[in-house]
């Protein structure tokens, strides 16, 4: 990421400015050279997770969300941010004036961010951009935190002691490469700054650390005001429409001629769904179907105990609904992206309780917003002693649900799904399914008593990750399966499909489009494979990307490469959709 050039050529001022105890004016120093913008009446913040909208007064509430990795571990922040309100665009130096209430006083942080770029989400973890990051403690210090996009860690951390708590005014001027810092017109000190608007867009995110007490209230936003200085632009953006224009030639235009049902979908994230005109002009024109990558699953809107925020989930809902997109929900039972207090309790029926009550909370929500779930997310061992001795190849390690209940909690799951939302298709979904072995024949076994125990199981998805050459399986392998499954009066969908190939791979484009293009064919042309789906469509957010460092190393693994254009995959599915 190039943070030099442009970054030293603007001069970016940005006063926050949070209202004080008694006696404090809503400005702060250098205000001036612009009228000022006023950025939460009139505008949308009802999308915002973690707040409530009031009386143009937002009350920010801790929402402790977190992302585990596929482990179990670690539990890296997710703050939340206002994708579908107001941004700014500036060209030059301005001022934001924020007022807060209701902070410090021993009750946990309180926090606001500016974004310069939007963080990226992948499976299991966030890739941090530029970003400034200010608030009031519990002990009531101010703290400057800044992300410089070299790391997931601030690069910058400071204190600042202050006194502060109630109604609090805090002024960070950002001049050249300085953010000055001060409380009520004290100068508390100075922080490099890396460059964090290089790119001149302004995104906002609230924040509430619960401290201690888990039910703190949070605090309240009253004032959040922007202002051009010094002559320079700066404009405010509003969340982009989300209908887009349409094409006869896309993937989707193509399904619809196939001649019966079919759909043809990818996974998407909402963060560069509304801030990337691209990414979204292609996801709307070029998919009938959408998977949430990562909004549906529970420790995104689950985060708490008690605690649901669907705001992101409901905005990839109403991005499907404006481009006449179904919806596959992803995914209501899993042993990954749990939050910690899901695994806290070891008492069997209150996790079976705790399962029931998220799967009746959530599939009630977008009960007939959405066309199908994942109900249960990869239930199959990759213990090779879970398929000796009669075991029989469940996942028992990581998996509370399996622990509390055995084989039992996919059939209360399912069973739990389709009360909540008796019109939705249920799937399983697997990924290694796909090729002959103990592995599919454990899958295939199970789907078959859960056929007969009456389990209202509709589908089974076959994920299709092909990430080494030896995960590439014959697409004929793959219809037997199919065909096994139609046996049994069971549908079957390609769910997650990428095929990353390597730098010294010979013809690895031709090999990409050879795979994808082999098993849309087998879908097309066997009557219960209901839908094609590749788990993101571009390589600029795929989550095959090499994370091991930052910026993260993209990978060769979807239809179209890192700058959006379309790859020989892409032509072929369409090749494919012509000759069926």
């Amino acid at each position: 990421m190039d943070l030099g050039g442009g970054t030293w050529q603007r001069l970016t001022a940005v006063v926050l400015v949070m209202a004080v105890a008694a006696g404090c004016t809503g400005q702060g120093e250098g205000a001036g050279g612009g009228n000022d913008e006023d950025l939460l009446r009139n505008h949308d913040w009802t999308q915002m997770p973690g707040t409530t909208a009031r009386n143009d007064i937002l009350r920010v509430s801790a929402s402790d969300r977190h992302i585990v990795e596929q482990d179990s571990s670690g539990g890296q922040p997710n703050p939340p941010l206002n994708l579908a309100g107001p941004h700014l665009r500036s060209d030059g130096d301005f001022t934001v004036t924020a007022r807060m209430s209701g902070v410090g006083d021993d009750d946990g942080d309180s926090w606001l961010r500016l974004y310069g770029r939007v963080p990226v989400i992948y499976d299991e973890w966030r890739q941090e951009r530029p970003s400034l990051r200010v608030g009031v403690t519990a002990a009531g210090q101010v703290k400057v935190q800044i992300w410089d996009g070299g790391g997931d860690e601030p690069a910058t951390s400071k204190d600042f002691d202050c006194g502060c708590s109630g109604t609090v005014t805090l002024a960070v001027s950002s001049i050249g490469d300085t953010f000055r810092v001060k409380a009520d017109g004290r100068r508390l000190g100075t922080v490099q700054d890396p460059g964090v608007f290089a790119e001149g867009t302004v995104w906002f995110g609230l924040e509430a650390d619960a401290g201690e007490d888990e039910r703190r209230e949070g605090w309240r936003l009253t004032q959040l005001i922007a202002r051009a200085e010094s002559g320079d632009s700066l404009r405010v953006i509003k969340a982009p429409q989300l209908r887009q224009e349409q094409s006869d030639d896309s993937l989707r235009a193509r399904a619809a001629d196939v001649g019966r049902p079919f759909d043809v979908g990818a996974a998407l994230a909402e963060n560069p769904l509304l801030t990337d005109s691209r990414y979204r002009a292609l996801a709307g024109s070029q998919f009938s179907m959408l998977t949430p990558e990562n909004a549906f699953k529970p420790q995104f809107l689950h985060p708490r105990r008690g605690v649901y925020d669907f705001r992101d989930a409901d905005l990839l809902v109403r991005f499907a609904r404006a481009n006449d997109m179904k919806v596959h929900a992803h995914t209501l039972v899993w042993h990954e992206a749990l939050p910690n207090w899901m695994r806290e309790n070891d008492d069997p029926e209150e996790v079976r309780r705790t399962m029931l009550r998220h799967i009746a909370m959530v599939a009630g929500h977008f009960k007939g917003k959405v066309a199908e779930w994942d109900v249960v997310n990869e239930p199959m061992s990759d213990d090779e002693k879970s398929y000796t001795n009669g075991d029989l190849g469940l996942r028992s390690e990581q998996s509370p649900w399996f622990e509390a209940m055995g084989e039992e909690y996919i059939d209360e799951a399912f069973r739990a799904a389709h009360r909540a939302d008796p019109k939705a298709r249920l799937f399983l979904n697997e990924y290694g399914v796909e090729e002959e072995g103990e592995r599919w024949d454990a899958l295939y076994d199970l789907v078959k008593r859960l056929r007969e125990r009456g389990v209202p199981i509709d589908g089974v998805g076959f994920q299709n990750h092909e990430y080494a050459p030896g995960d590439r399986i014959d697409p004929e392998t793959f219809r037997s399966h199919v065909r096994d499954l139609a046996e049994l009066g069971v549908q079957a969908r390609v769910s997650e499909m990428d095929v990353p190939i390597g730098e010294d791979e010979e013809d690895g484009r031709q090999t990409q489009a050879d795979e994808m293009a082999g098993k849309l064919r087998v879908c097309l042309e066997e009557p219960n494979c209901t839908s094609f789906s590749t788990w993101g469509f571009t390589d600029r957010y795929g989550s095959t990307a090499d994370t091991k460092i930052y910026p993260p190393r993209t990978a060769d693994s979807l239809p179209w490469d890192a700058a959006l254009r379309p790859k020989l995959a892409y032509e072929r599915l369409l090749e494919v959709f012509d000759e069926a």
